[in-house]
């Protein structure tokens, strides 16, 4: 092993240690590597420059905008309450609600962050309220935002799809099964839970309580017949349908709920714009970090040294969802995709899988990773929401995370799940 490669795989893990931001870490991994092989350090600011010059890329800051909109502007309120009016009656019928305002928020927003914000904003206190532990709403709402990203539209998904050169709309399609188990497993949790702690279900809505709830949130339940139909409808693509979004909940923010004023687009724009660089400026390192780990071959390298510690093709898959799974505790899950990609996209290519199949996996397995102690995002928003420790949340938490590994197992080792809707549109 050369020093430069030395540099590589031990420089950016030692400088995430020492707690090093994680931009300034692959900027000082990346300029450490090019020193030591004497490359001409301008190639680290043009592929800076060229790996942020990708059209997919602007569905990124827009989806993230449309999220932090969509929550100021009353969408997720409203969402809330029609998924209130459908399964409240049910044993666990309120959790059950959190989940399902979840996925319907998911099918707007794409990230886990914004949805665990929006839904866990309402949902805890009133959970609490009902009878359920604070932790055990918290852990819901940490959990439920996992469905963000997995479900399309998918801020991972986009990234994974450009990072690797594959079909975004395809990717997109991938996730819906995953998101939809996901949501019936966590369900399932609510049910038991419910009956555990002797939690009694509320009233039945009456139909007039369902048509208001209804009348409430129809506005709010057309943005995903807009976004996604406008993507498969061949209408306009990813990118596009991110700017879609965007006005839409503009549209609906200002115009319809009337909840979005002057006043309040300010901070919730500010909020959107420290997001969306921190990610963007992430996204333009890591091309010249990836740049340098494809110069020196590492990815080759470590896939024959993965395929001797395995003996079949079932345990090396094994393996690499386990290393991922890691991974995800410890690091920013659009960070690591960025990062890892060049190692990543040879190995799904030796294992004979389809590129929309791996990638999935990919993205749910760092996906899982943002409601994984000790630095899962959806955790912090959790806490910060919630007024709990870490240590608190990841109590309940458990019992979930178990859910999101199975679903996991299941992509991994079942294609239909990733593929069979894909199949629909190929």
């Amino acid at each position: 092993m050369n020093i430069t490669m030395l540099v590589l795989t031990l420089g950016l893990p030692l400088l995430l240690l020492l707690r090093v931001p994680l931009a300034l870490a692959i900027g000082l991994a990346t300029i450490a590597a090019l020193w030591t092989a004497d490359i001409d350090m301008m190639i680290f600011a043009q592929r800076m420059v060229s790996g942020t010059q990708s059209f997919s890329l602007l569905a990124i800051p827009f989806f993230i905008l449309a999220g932090d909109l969509m929550t100021a502007g009353g969408i997720s309120r409203r969402l809330v309450g029609f998924a209130d009016v459908l399964v409240r009656h049910r044993t666990g019928g309120l959790g059950m609600v959190a989940v399902l305002a979840a996925a319907f928020f998911a099918a707007l927003s794409g990230s886990a962050p914004a949805t665990t914000a929006a839904i866990g904003t309402i949902m805890i206190p009133e959970m609490e309220r009902r009878g359920y532990s604070r932790a055990f709403a918290t852990a819901l709402a940490v959990a439920g935002g996992i469905i963000g990203p997995m479900l399309p539209p998918s801020i991972p998904m986009v990234v994974w799809g450009v990072m690797s050169e594959t079909s975004i709309s395809q990717l997109f399609l991938a996730g819906i099964v995953p998101g939809l188990l996901l949501a019936l497993g966590l369900m399932g949790i609510c049910w038991l839970h419910a009956r555990r702690n002797g939690i009694a279900p509320q009233p039945k809505a009456s139909r007039a309580e369902v048509w208001q709830a209804f009348n409430a949130a129809k506005w709010a339940l057309c943005g995903p017949i807009v976004v996604l139909g406008g993507i498969y409808g061949g209408i306009v693509t990813p990118t596009e349908a991110a700017i879609v979004a965007t006005i839409f909940a503009l549209v609906l923010g200002f115009g319809v709920y009337r909840e979005l004023t002057l006043s309040n687009i300010g901070p919730v724009t500010r909020t959107a714009l420290k997001t969306m660089t921190i990610v963007m400026f992430i996204i333009a390192l890591a091309n010249g970090f990836g740049w340098i780990i494809a110069f020196e071959r590492i990815p080759g390298q470590l896939t024959e040294a993965m395929s001797g510690l395995a003996d079949t093709p079932i345990l090396y898959l094994l393996m690499i969802n386990l290393v991922l799974l890691a991974i995800g505790c410890v690091m920013d899950n659009l960070a690591a995709m960025i990062i890892l990609a060049s190692f990543l996209v040879p190995i799904g290519q030796q294992l004979g899988m389809d590129p929309v199949h791996f990638g999935a996996m990919v993205a749910i397995n760092f996906t899982i990773g943002m409601a994984t102690p000790p630095f899962g995002y959806t955790i912090f928003v959790g806490a910060a929401i919630s007024g709990l420790r870490i240590g608190q949340i990841a109590r309940p938490l458990m019992p979930m995370l178990g859910v999101m590994i199975g679903v996991l197992l299941l992509v991994a080792f079942v294609p239909q799940v990733t593929l069979t809707v894909v199949g629909w549109l190929r």
